[in-house]
């Protein structure tokens, strides 16, 4: 990838962040460019969804500003809380879980709590193969590696650990109480805001590699939302502005507390909290595999991890890989 023009992107962005009109002269002094190619670098940044006004004498303006990641001020953030993530900031990549897990099956050397964030993703993914929307500076596009040395199958509740992270930094920032949807989902007020997708590399037994993606809805433009197939909704409706620097550094602490405790003791001490933030807690769902389905009233989760449903009044135990759960009605 050629870095030069994505970070010329990035730069413009940040002088337009700044607020007001911007000339593209003036950009392009700066950037040591020609006022044709920040023409190009503007168009560019529209067609990828963001609201950029061009007003002939005037220049750029943002219709709204963007929260933009600064590599900088996420160390400085994680140095402040105790934490020393190794961070790396992309302006645009395919995926950040599709990354890393290509250095794991490469056997490239990774530290344990590896960050890798973005501002857009060109092949951004969800359970299932589902394309997860990831248009630039909108939302936080984010992966952490994890090393486990207890084999795939310590794995298996995983996903439990970070959705509670998730509500955890949300909760510490924004006063926020989010619901949580088996396996995977984030919901407020009903609607998804956040996503979480663990990809696993190794033995039965032996160490195990994981790349655990969590995207979450910041500032979500309209047109993006066509292909989104559920009711959504982003923070900043809920939370006003947003310091995604900050957020991905108290994410980064959270996640880190939750997978420590996970390590120590599995689901113990999570199966109660995760069962009162159920956002199905009584509710009529099916379960599908797409080619099986299950319906049952949603009883939460087990001590490690599955769904239970109670079926003509038995309670029975589900568990993830490729299945899908819905609400009824």
């Amino acid at each position: 990838m050629n870095k030069a023009p994505e970070g010329n992107k990035l730069a413009i962005l940040n002088a337009l962040n700044q607020g007001g009109f911007v000339s593209g002269q003036l950009l392009g002094e700066q950037l040591g460019i020609s006022r044709a190619a920040v023409s190009k670098h503007i168009a560019s940044l529209q067609e990828m969804g963001i609201d950029i006004f061009t007003v002939s004498g005037k220049g750029y303006c943002l219709n709204h500003s963007l929260p933009l990641l600064d590599k900088t001020q996420i160390i400085e953030q994680l140095a402040h809380l105790e934490c020393y993530n190794s961070v790396e900031v992309e302006a645009i990549i395919d995926s950040t879980n599709s990354e890393l897990m290509r250095r794991v099956q490469n056997r490239q050397p990774l530290e344990s709590g590896q960050i890798l964030v973005a501002e857009m993703q060109q092949a951004g993914r969800g359970r299932r193969g589902r394309t997860w929307q990831s248009p630039f500076g909108a939302n936080l596009y984010y992966s952490y590696y994890w090393r486990l040395d207890d084999g795939l199958q310590a794995a298996m509740g995983v996903s439990i650990a970070v959705g509670l992270a998730v509500y955890d930094a949300i909760k510490v920032l924004y006063n926020l109480d989010v619901a949580l949807k088996w396996p995977n989902d984030i919901y407020l007020n009903n609607k998804k805001l956040a996503g979480v997708l663990v990809e696993l590399d190794g033995q039965v037994e032996g160490p195990c590699h994981l790349v655990i993606g969590i995207g979450i809805n910041l500032l979500m433009p309209d047109g993006a939302s066509a292909q989104i197939d559920q009711p959504w909704t982003d923070l900043s409706s809920h939370a006003g502005s947003i310091d995604k620097n900050l957020l991905v550094a108290v994410l980064t602490q959270r996640l880190a507390a939750r997978l420590a405790k996970y390590q120590h003791s599995g689901l113990t001490q999570m199966t109660a909290q995760w069962n009162s933030l159920n956002a199905f807690a009584g509710e009529v769902v099916t379960l599908s595999t797409g080619q099986r389905q299950w319906r049952g009233v949603c009883e939460g989760i087990d001590a490690q991890g599955g769904i239970v449903l109670r079926q003509d009044g038995v309670l029975k135990s589900y568990f993830g890989g490729e299945i899908s759960l819905r609400k009824e009605g």
